[in-house]
């Protein structure tokens, strides 16, 4: 043995000769979990339009056949997603003098769930909700319709109405500010450019889109978002309860 103390310390850091390297490190294992992480990441960085299972597999330093264990399709990513969004949304207790109130804010939580990610509300657009987190939301908001007296058959299909309009805005957004950040996209105008443009159109083809241009082209932030969504539960009241489909029996 070196009798130089430092001589001793060089020689217990010192590799063996002959001796195997050590392990490196053991990966993290593949989880639904981190699969969902890596999607995210994945749509929030490159969009929604980057989204493969073989780019996920690449995020997570593995192959897709890794993957496989534990999904069975892209489709499978999707629902993922959209119900891991949707985990984050906050549901009120039903309540009957506000009911309208109650679904813009659970669908505004959704639309910025969304908006978060550039694209992603194609996921909810293109999947059967079967994510335990996408519908505990349907339920809540069912029970928020079915508590401000809305027939069950109409607050069904109101859901569906809903849902698609959110999903749609939300994509509309998306693609607009991705566009916005390429110089070289002149179709997306500013407000004043197109008030400009519809002025200028030939009075005798486009006489109203004249002289409603100032209407056309309003709207600031989620004006219209508030919008369609009032018109619609706004109606629901004065709809006539739908007949409740009949259950067919196998013949």
């Amino acid at each position: 043995m070196p009798s130089d103390p430092r001589q001793r310390r060089a020689a217990r850091h010192a590799q063996p000769a002959g001796e195997p390297a050590a392990a490196s490190p053991r990966k993290k294992p593949i989880t639904v979990d981190r699969i969902t992480d890596a999607a995210l990441q994945v749509v929030a960085t490159e969009g929604y339009g980057a989204l493969t299972i073989r780019r996920v597999a690449a995020v997570l330093g593995t192959g897709p056949s890794s993957l496989y264990a534990h999904i069975v399709s892209k489709e499978d990513i999707d629902d993922l997603l959209v119900g891991r969004l949707c985990s984050e949304v906050v549901l009120p207790e039903p309540d009957p003098a506000k009911w309208r109130k109650q679904i813009l804010d659970v669908y505004a939580q959704i639309r910025d769930q969304y908006l978060k990610y550039p694209g992603v509300s194609r996921a909810a657009l293109g999947v059967v909700p079967t994510n335990l987190s996408t519908l505990r939301v349907q339920e809540g908001l069912l029970a928020i319709l079915l508590a401000g007296g809305i027939e069950p058959q109409n607050a069904a299909w109101a859901l569906d109405a809903l849902s698609l309009y959110v999903s749609a805005y939300a994509l509309e957004q998306s693609l607009v500010q991705q566009r916005r950040r390429h110089p070289d996209q002149e179709w997306v105008l500013g407000r004043e450019e197109l008030i400009r443009r519809f002025t200028a159109l030939p009075a005798d083809a486009f006489p109203l889109t004249r002289r409603y241009a100032a209407e056309l082209t309003s709207g600031t932030g989620h004006d219209r978002f508030e919008f369609t969504l009032g018109l619609i539960m706004d109606n629901l009241t004065q709809l006539q309860p739908q007949p409740t489909p009949a259950s067919g029996t196998a013949g």
